[in-house]
């Protein structure tokens, strides 16, 4: 049997799914109260008990005003973010030994004899490592799940140090929405249970990145999403390819 909080999150789905056309039955339930109320006197009575009228509109619009704001401001907010790409790290430079000359002193056997000097032979070239190149390993490009839910750009996965990776979002733009985070799915078609979460998505346009966790293999990865976890809704996928 379903929980409270499983029915909870089910309603919210759905109401958010149908929440254009929710938003629209909503006004016109909303006029249909208003004439209905005016031919009925309730907004006569309403005005005869002002106190009590101001009460139920108060508490209405405590509950309805966050709800809405919660739901319509991220089709009006718009935050943009443009990060450097992570830089590989310096390598440690090589110590090497190089034996120095020390003096001794000559003991002069005859008045004519003469001591030249000896050089020491001089120590070999330290080798310098070579730095690693970065390479991309997938990339693709986002598109949204439909005509609201936009979403462009481009996502790869770089090799940013040997076995150290990085997801790079570029030229990036997406529909906002609540509870949006980055992830990377083992499938090309969107979010699973074994999807990765990289973090909250840090902006709606822009270039930025997200390092994978130490240890996890890139190669099982097949996308890369927006997850709305609100709602449990996907906002856009970039099938990732070599």
């Amino acid at each position: 049997m379903p929980s409270i909080g499983d029915l909870a999150n089910d309603l919210a789905r759905a109401l958010y799914a149908f929440r254009i056309p929710v938003a629209i039955a909503s006004i016109v339930a909303f006029v249909a109260i208003v004439v209905v109320a005016r031919r009925l006197g309730w907004v006569a009575a309403a005005r005869r008990h002002r106190t009590r009228t101001g009460i139920l509109v108060t508490i209405a619009l405590i509950v309805a005003l966050p709800v809405g704001w919660y739901l319509g401001s991220p089709i009006l907010v718009r935050t943009s973010l443009v990060e450097a790409l992570p830089s590989t790290a310096p390598a440690a430079p090589v110590a090497s030994t190089v034996p120095t000359a020390t003096s001794v002193p000559s003991t002069s056997l005859a008045p004519s004899a003469s001591t030249s000097p000896t050089s020491t032979p001089a120590a070999p070239p330290s080798a310098t490592p070579s730095p690693f190149g970065q390479m991309t390993l997938v990339s693709g490009a986002f598109s949204g799940t439909d005509e609201f839910h936009f979403g462009s750009g481009t996502a790869s996965i770089i090799e940013i140090e040997p076995g150290r990776y990085h997801l790079r979002l570029e030229d990036f733009s997406v529909r906002n929405g609540p509870d949006l985070y980055v992830y990377l799915s083992p499938s090309a078609d969107g979010w699973t249970e074994d999807s990765l979460e990289l973090g909250t998505l840090k902006a709606t346009d822009g270039s930025f990145g997200y390092d994978l966790p130490a240890g996890v293999d890139p190669g099982r990865f097949r996308s890369a999403i927006i997850w709305c976890k609100q709602f449990s809704h996907l906002f856009a996928t970039a099938p990732l390819e070599t």
